[in-house]
């Protein structure tokens, strides 16, 4: 599914990124992955943060 996704941003132009997450699960301390396709300047802004 990935394939797709990158393959969707690459010809869809640049101005878009796929930013992955670590989200830490508040009842059982596991973390998990949310992925999410964001466009540029959001994603660095997000990538900020940390």
């Amino acid at each position: 599914m990935a394939k797709k996704v990158v393959a969707t941003l690459q010809t869809a132009g640049k101005d878009w990124a796929k930013v992955i997450r670590t989200v830490k699960s508040e009842k059982t301390g596991a973390y998990t992955f949310k992925e999410e396709v964001l466009p540029l300047a959001e994603a660095k802004k997000v990538a900020a943060q940390k």
